[in-house]
Order: structure tokens, then C-alpha cells, then sequence
């Protein structure tokens, strides 16, 4: 027969005191782990759809001034930040959407009416109804957005 091999007591011990610190170990570690790399490891959303919000609100030949808050994710940082988008249209059945911030250095653009122009405050940027720049430093014209209307309602793309 073979020989049998037997483990002394403080032998047992010590296996089983690294056993237990190694299960113990690993079960605090690997949440840790989940926690640090899961963001990183999932799928990011590059665009979505942001409701603004109904048709009738838009004036035809006057643009309209919609804000939304949406949520960005960043890893595990969520941040709410504020979208003002306006929306024209000349027949009531297509529509362009266009962000509000100047392309110089990003300042807020206002609509004022009576110059049927947009204004950058900052430097004097200057924007016609559709967006494109009449004077001063903006380097292109106010962003746009991709819209989709569902029913009654306008939908934006952003990513």
C-alpha cells in the first residue's frame, strides 16, 4: 500500500488561516475591482434623442428658444447640465434646430427681432435667422442639430 501522508496540526491551521484570508480577500477585492473598471468596461450611448418639446410652441419664421436638462455620465459621475436649443421653421413641417452657443469662444447667443438677427454679446458675433454669420469673429456658423418630429413633438439628436 502507499504511504499516507499527514498534515500536522499547526500545518492544517496555517492552510486554513490563508484559505480563509484568501476567500476573504478576494470577495472584498473583486467589488472594488467592478466598481473601478465597470465603467469603463460598459457600452456608452454616443447619441440619443432629447424631447424638446411641442410644435406649436415654434412661430413660423421665428426662432424659438427650447431648454432641456440632460444628464451625462462619465465614468460614475453623473452631471446635469442645461441644452437651449432654437428651433425655426418656415412651413411648419420642417424644422432646423440650432444650438445657442457661439462658435468664437462660446458665449450664449440671444435672438433680438427687431434686427432679425442672433447676438453674441461676448464679441459682437452676429448670426442671421438660419444660423449663418453676418459679422464680426465667429469662425462658422451656430452648430446644428439633427430633429425628428413624432406626433406633435420635436426631438433632437445629441452626442
Amino acid at each position: 500500500m502507499g504511504e499516507e501522508t499527514q498534515i500536522s496540526r499547526r500545518r492544517f491551521h496555517a492552510m486554513a488561516v490563508w484559505a480563509i484570508g484568501g476567500f476573504i480577500s478576494a470577495g472584498m477585492a473583486l467589488p472594488a475591482l467592478a466598481y473601478i473598471i465597470g465603467p469603463a468596461l460598459q457600452s456608452r450611448k454616443t447619441q440619443e434623442w432629447i424631447r424638446l418639446g411641442s410644435t406649436s410652441k415654434v412661430e413660423l419664421g421665428v426662432p424659438t428658444l427650447f431648454k432641456v436638462t440632460i444628464e451625462q455620465q462619465t465614468g460614475w459621475i453623473t452631471n446635469e447640465q442645461e441644452l437651449s436649443v432654437y428651433v425655426i421653421t418656415d412651413n411648419g413641417r420642417d424644422y432646423t434646430a440650432m444650438s445657442n452657443i457661439c462658435t468664437h469662444l462660446g458665449c450664449r447667443v440671444r435672438w433680438v427681432a427687431d434686427r432679425n438677427q442672433f447676438f453674441c454679446p461676448c464679441h459682437n458675433g452676429q448670426f442671421d435667422k438660419e444660423g449663418q454669420v453676418i459679422a464680426g469673429p465667429p469662425p462658422r456658423p451656430l452648430d446644428r442639430y439633427e430633429v425628428r418630429v413624432e406626433g406633435e413633438q420635436l426631438f433632437i439628436k445629441a452626442g
